[in-house]
């Protein structure tokens, strides 16, 4: 019984990484077409969401979705995307 219940924690575990990796690439997307729209923004602000979400997708593609998606939150606060 102590074996089931490991096992569906883990299986609950990998699942909640996949729903990660694929949110990254929706905010990218957000992002993008946010930036396609040339939002009326100052330079540092520019040069912060190009920053975020350069490192939004390198985390991405390292593996590290949490981060990735907390970095990419980042740009999208900035240009208020909800």
């Amino acid at each position: 019984m102590k074996i089931r219940g490991i096992v569906v924690a883990l299986g609950m575990a990998l699942a909640s990484g996949s729903a990660f990796a694929f949110h990254c690439p929706a905010d990218m997307k957000k992002i993008d077409a946010a930036m396609a729209k040339n939002p009326k923004l100052s330079s540092a602000q520019m040069a912060d969401i190009k920053k975020y979400r350069a490192e939004g997708e390198s985390l991405h593609k390292a593996g590290k979705h949490q981060d990735s998606v907390d970095t990419l939150a980042k740009a999208m606060k900035i240009l208020n995307i909800k």
